[in-house]
């Protein structure tokens, strides 16, 4: 498949489609939104709307967002229209640096990744499990992730959608990913890969790699992508993941009581 046909199956099934337990899929007037209750973020996943009607539509979506309890983003991948960001920056969004979207198809899996993982990797199965993870999450990246045991312990209850892996080291969790099984879909989807500063550079974020990669394809699944960082995109990069886009979240503007308590 070439790269158009892989990008318009991602914007499809990644972007129009994509469903997680706990978010409400709305699709009305050419945009496709995932609403999550609060705290989560709500996204507008996708926008396929003409330019003459795109600030129209930027301003209806900002008008009915907005004094929701919780902040939202708008997702815009390198192959939208380039109007779309400008219209959002003109609009008051925000937005960091965009984050390559890395695929694998995994009919073409190294070796590497296809071998037994021999590092003490776990799969957590219940919300007691979570525990490690949620210790793992805040050694990395600081802050708290109390929010990981309701939402994570949702999509454990959920058959089939998510599998959570952790890495020990002399039995004290280490290094902590998950991989989600989209349903009606060719792609399953990575995310983690958080490692204690300390224990870096022992293979650990491959073991992780390695074992999720072999949960997908056990599970008949086509496609692998990756959200990845620039610490993690030269490793998977390393491992046959190949650039198909990237992604930018534009964060809604403040409302304005939040503006004035700037």
């Amino acid at each position: 498949m070439d790269n158009s046909a892989l990008l318009d199956l991602y914007d499809r099934e990644c972007r129009m489609q994509l469903h997680y337990p706990d978010q409400l899929l709305e699709r009305c007037d050419g945009v496709v939104r995932r609403i999550r209750p609060a705290p989560g973020v709500n996204i507008v996943a996708y926008c396929a709307v003409s330019a003459a009607d795109l600030d129209a539509t930027i301003g209806a979506q900002i008008a009915d967002l907005q004094p929701r309890p919780q902040p939202y983003d708008w997702t815009v991948c390198a192959h939208d229209p380039p109007l779309l960001a400008a219209r959002l920056l003109a609009h008051g969004f925000s937005t960091d640096e965009p984050t390559a979207v890395m695929l694998l198809d995994l009919e073409a899996v190294p070796a590497a990744l296809r071998a037994p993982v021999t590092a003490d990797v776990r799969r957590i199965t219940d919300r007691a499990g979570l525990e490690d993870v949620i210790a793992v999450e805040e050694q990395v990246w600081g802050g708290s992730f109390a929010w990981m045991r309701e939402r994570f312990g949702r999509y454990l209850d959920t058959p089939g959608f998510m599998q959570l892996f952790v890495a020990y080291v002399d039995a004290q969790p280490a290094s902590a990913a998950w991989v989600f099984l989209h349903p009606q879909s060719q792609f399953a989807s990575l995310w983690g890969g958080s490692t204690l500063p300390q224990l870096r550079c022992r293979g650990l974020y491959t073991a992780l790699l390695a074992q999720r990669v072999q949960v997908a394809r056990d599970h008949g699944y086509r496609y692998l992508l990756i959200e990845a960082g620039p610490q993690s995109q030269p490793i998977v990069a390393k491992h046959g993941f190949t650039l198909l886009t990237t992604v930018q979240q534009f964060g809604g503007p403040a409302a304005p009581a939040e503006r004035s308590a700037q």
